[in-house]
């Protein structure tokens, strides 16, 4: 039985197949279209999905969308009446796509698919739930989502058991924690539903210097976690901002324009939303453990992309463990709405082991064969060698230790928005100039942006202060003390941005400047080859740690096929690329010509 789940029109519109009960494949639009966050309707990862399993739309038992359109509409309409008529302009320019698309989800999927068979649509925050615990290796857990907003909802919690999932209560429109950050993400110049990750990076930098401001004025929190937001501070649902002129005089001026330099205020508001959010995400964890008598909890919505909070709701909260959703955000609503269908829709068993998800590392996208790889570097007669499959481990770790950039393209693409070891930009942790070099060289973005640490399982407590695997880059743990490096007086006393460049460890590019990093745990059952690669540096080094960062640059997807994968890698100062089993070295390309149709010369048939 195969069915399909999709989520599509607000962000990240992705696709996913599950083939009686097994996720087989899943994928986000952006990654085929290059549209960095694309909200289409996901015709190219729908197209993916099927290929994949063989099959026509005609062949799908069902399909699955993961909210319910009238009632997101509904929640609209009462909200631009509530606050009118200071939201036509906002009502105007949603009205139309709603009445000629939106509303009409089921005869769109049916069109699109040549499907005539059900469409189920659950609840936003049930696909959500759905897409939490159904993969997650527990047999009952707690479950929390939380998220900007889905129909109504923003917050919901309850429990799993089995094949049965119940949500118990919930926080609704316009009171939301991931509108709340998606606020401060606004107002220190970065992209709303993009670069919330980015405050959560800055926020070390600063000082909680607004995190009383905000609790007085902006947030009333309960001890149970639920919240109020302050509304009179927001714009975000009668306007285009999501912040107005209350919010601006009460911390002290416009909102930064983007791309202007960063000064300490917005280290500060970074470092204080973020504290605030640890707060909440706490007490929600505690709330819901009381309630529930669950010793495990699976969270999911774009909220739980926070893997500061999530790591202290490890560290700090009642539960012994945590299982999160990798594409936490609204493309996993799509594994979700599928996953839904067949286990309470259908009532179908579910077998959990306690130990090993059902997620498969999230490989579940696109693979390319070395002969596609050869096909492209034929077709555009590019300089590569073929290293045979037992030399790629020596000859790349030896790169990597020579401080060389390498884009890594193997296996199947990873599913959700974290590089996870297929389409990775790898280097040496150990050199205290590789941070500078990929954020400012490779991925042209912010230098204040950390990386993160692929480590060897078996190895993680030989480096950080965590006893989890952390598969999916979704927590956050600090480097062991004995690996820190003992500052000065004068880098002690050093402020914002300066604190950059200060070698903090014996892993100075993977550790930020509170000496945290954001872990990936490698395991060789899901990805043998960039496990053994590491491992290979570990036995010839010494080290089990390596730099892994998206292979992108910034503004763009994460590339998906061999012709992405060399655009990028000849758009920027990367050494070499590795993709199957063909080396290419940079010094031997050919420069390309900045004004060349990149997609049109560089497609694959």
């Amino acid at each position: 039985m195969y069915i399909l789940g999709i989520s599509a029109f607000y962000h990240d519109s992705a696709a996913a197949l599950i083939k009686d009960g097994e996720i087989i494949a899943a994928a986000q639009e952006e990654r085929f279209t290059r549209k960095k966050h694309d909200h289409n309707f996901p015709s190219n990862a729908i197209r993916y999905c099927l290929q994949e399993a063989n099959i026509d739309g005609s062949m799908l038992n069902f399909a699955a969308f993961y909210d319910k359109p009238f009632l997101k509409f509904e929640r609209l309409l009462e909200t631009y009446l509530a606050y009118a008529p200071a939201g036509i302009n906002s009502f105007i320019k949603a009205m139309p796509l709603w009445i000629k698309q939106k509303l009409w989800m089921k005869e769109l999927i049916k069109d699109e698919l040549g499907y005539t068979g059900k469409v189920i649509f659950p609840e936003h925050h049930e696909s959500h739930a759905a897409s939490a615990f159904y993969p997650s290796p527990f047999e009952e857990a707690a479950i929390l989502t939380m998220d900007g907003v889905g129909e109504w909802t923003t917050t919901s919690y309850g429990f799993g058991k089995g094949n049965k999932i119940e949500l118990w209560a919930d926080i609704k429109f316009p009171h939301s924690l991931g509108l709340l950050y998606s606020a401060f993400t606004y107002y220190t110049g970065f992209k709303v539903n993009s670069g919330e990750y980015k405050v959560m990076g800055l926020a070390p930098y600063g000082e909680p210097k607004y995190k009383k401001l905000i609790l007085d004025e902006l947030i009333d929190i309960k001890d149970d976690g639920s919240f109020r937001l302050n509304m009179k501070y927001f714009n975000y649902c009668a306007g285009l901002t999501m912040t107005n002129e209350k919010f601006h005089k009460l911390f002290g001026g416009p909102p930064r324009i983007p791309e202007t330099k960063l000064t300490q205020k917005e280290m500060d508001i970074a470092r204080s939303i973020q504290e605030v959010t640890d707060e909440i995400v706490l007490k929600m964890g505690r709330h819901v453990h009381k309630e529930t008598g669950m010793k495990k909890i699976v969270l999911a919505g774009g909220v739980a992309l926070n893997c500061v909070a999530n790591g202290k709701l490890l560290r700090e909260g009642p539960f012994n463990d945590i299982w999160i959703q990798p594409a936490a955000g609204d493309a996993g609503g799509a594994i979700g709405a599928a996953l839904i269908t067949w286990y309470k829709y259908l009532n179908n068993p579910r077998e959990a082991d306690e130990m090993n998800d059902t997620q498969k590392g999230s490989y579940l996208g696109p693979e390319y064969s070395n002969g596609d790889i050869l096909k492209f570097v034929n077709a555009h007669q590019l300089k590569s060698s073929f290293i045979e499959a037992n030399e790629i481990l020596s000859i790349i770790s030896e790169l990597i230790a020579a401080e060389k950039v390498i884009g890594w393209f193997q296996g199947r693409m990873e599913f959700g928005p974290r590089a996870l070891g297929s389409r990775s930009i790898i280097g040496d942790a150990r050199s205290p100039k590789m941070q500078a070099i990929m954020n400012i060289k490779i991925k042209f973005r912010e230098g204040f942006r950390p990386f993160a640490p692929s480590v060897l399982y078996e190895k993680i407590p030989d480096y950080f202060e965590i006893d989890k695997p952390s598969p999916y880059m979704l927590l956050v743990a600090d480097v062991k003390k004995e690996l820190r490096r003992e500052m000065t007086e004068d880098e002690k006393n050093l402020w914002g941005i300066n604190k950059l460049n200060v070698v903090r460890s014996d892993i100075p590019a993977v550790t930020h400047v509170d000496y945290s990093a954001r872990i990936q745990t490698v395991h060789k059952e899901t990805n043998p080859l960039y496990y053994d690669l590491i491992n290979e540096f570990d036995k010839k080094y010494g080290c089990a740690v390596i730099i892994n960062t998206s292979f992108n640059v910034r503004g763009e997807p994460i590339v998906c096929t061999p012709a992405d994968a060399y655009k990028c890698f000849m758009r920027t100062n990367m050494d070499y690329l590795i993709m199957g089993n063909y080396l290419l070295k940079k010094e031997d390309q050919k420069p390309i010509e900045h004004d060349t149709d990149w997609q049109k010369e560089f497609e694959l048939d």
